[in-house]
């Protein structure tokens, strides 16, 4: 293998990102990470780390890190325009003995563990994109936005659901984006229900306007030190959630925010109980996210010596919990293929695929039923979800339902990265 082809351009400093430079840097290679936001991106939503990607997350040595970052959830209520609770079911109930290492954390706090743990060994280019990718017999030259060119070894796309490295590499977004009919905001507020690692819902057809506010609660926007994840008393920030289904797509400019901000105004004008307030912060929020619910469907997720990972190749869509463990397993197993293969990256590439496709499929199908939970488009099938809630308080049973999840979650065999760190040189 030449220096060149141990030089590897990560586009993407989210999740999948950071996590596959660590593994890179670990197994011998040199990566860079180049994103496109001029810092590190601290807003976002809960996320889970399930399964095999507790276990990958274990071989880091980032679990304790992020057991402190939990969130702690305990309950989740529906509540009516009056702010009347109809059912509330204890989230700790949801799981079973299999569930009790996984973690759910804010995904801005997971970012922030995984850069911690990569900034000293690997380069990050903040505030600039790939514009251009020329492959070449011996690697790609890369044109960037702001940067001069450059040329690596390989380029992984890790950033996300809009891909930039898959719609140069690939084709557009839409050949391979799958849209399941919803739409989803989430941003920072003031806790002013005083909320304390709890999250309250309510429902009108098709649309969901929701709180919640979880531990913990440092008031700063990086992890929790040691003993930091015990302090008492309520969150003084919230996250709002503001959700919608329809039958046509609309189209959108993923980059255009206030459009984003246009299209929630608009869609919930005539929605009671905190609605009115929420789109009132929409002015004066930092931490704004708004996209589609999609999934991206593909045949191959490598080109050449360009390749994907995390949502940028499977996104599972927010409705599966499921794309953070994805996108954490995707990168150590890409890395670990690389690092046996010794420089063939079409035989890594294809053993990649090989390993990941029965495990992504598993969770791709998490999706099923999760839009009509969520958002439900009648009345009537608001009042069905809320009985079942109600229904699920009561009966031990409800354990057992987080068995698709725990089944698909850890539907992966992991390769051995021991074997090769001793020849990573």
């Amino acid at each position: 293998m030449t220096s060149t082809d141990r030089t590897i351009l990560v586009s993407g400093a989210s999740i999948a990102g950071p996590a596959l430079a660590y593994w890179l840097r670990r197994l011998g290679f040199t990566p860079t990470v180049v994103e496109r936001a001029p810092r590190l991106r601290d807003g976002g939503y809960a996320i889970d780390v399930r399964g095999a990607a507790v276990e990958v997350a274990d071989r880091m040595g980032l679990l304790p890190q992020i057991r402190r970052a939990r969130t702690g959830m305990r309950a989740l209520s529906v509540v009516g325009a009056d702010g009347h609770r109809r059912a509330t079911l204890d989230v700790a109930r949801l799981g079973d003995d299999t569930a009790a290492r996984d973690a759910e954390l804010m995904r801005g706090h997971l970012s922030r563990i995984l850069y911690a743990a990569t900034e000293h060994d690997v380069e990050y280019v903040f505030d600039d994109s790939v514009t251009a990718l020329e492959e070449t017999p011996d690697g790609v030259h890369v044109t960037f936005e702001n940067a001069a060119p450059r040329t690596f070894g390989l380029v992984v796309g890790a950033d996300g659901l809009h891909s930039t490295v898959r719609r140069i590499a690939f084709g557009p977004e839409e050949r391979f984006r799958r849209d399941l009919g919803n739409y989803i905001s989430i941003f920072g507020v003031p806790n002013h229900l005083g909320l304390d690692r709890e999250a309250m819902l309510h429902n009108t057809p098709g649309r969901l306007a929701g709180l919640y506010s979880a531990a913990p609660h440092t008031g700063r926007v990086e992890p929790p030190g040691p003993g930091e994840e015990t302090a008492a008393g309520p969150n003084p920030r919230a996250q709002a959630i503001l959700a919608f289904s329809s039958r046509r797509e609309i189209p959108f400019d993923h980059r255009d925010t206030a459009a984003h901000k246009q299209i929630l105004r608009t869609v919930f004008a005539d929605v009671g109980w905190e609605a009115p307030r929420l789109l009132r912060h929409l002015a004066d929020t930092t931490d704004f996210y708004f996209d589609s619910i999609s999934q991206i469907r593909m045949d191959h997720w490598s080109r050449g010596r360009t390749v994907l990972v995390g949502d940028a190749a499977h996104c599972p869509s927010p409705l599966s919990g499921q794309g953070t463990s994805l996108a954490l397993v995707g990168a150590y197993v890409l890395a670990c293929e690389l690092a046996a293969a010794d420089g063939d990256h079409r035989a890594a590439f294809t053993r990649y695929e090989q390993r990941m496709r029965g495990y992504v499929a598993q969770n791709q199908a998490l999706v099923s039923s999760g839009g009509g939970i969520l958002v439900p488009a009648t009345r009537a099938r608001i009042w069905l979800r809320d009985q079942m809630m109600r229904l699920a308080a009561l009966l031990p049973v409800v354990a057992r339902l987080g068995g698709g999840i725990q089944r698909a979650a850890n539907a992966v065999e992991l390769p051995d990265h021991r074997v090769l760190e001793g020849h990573a040189s």
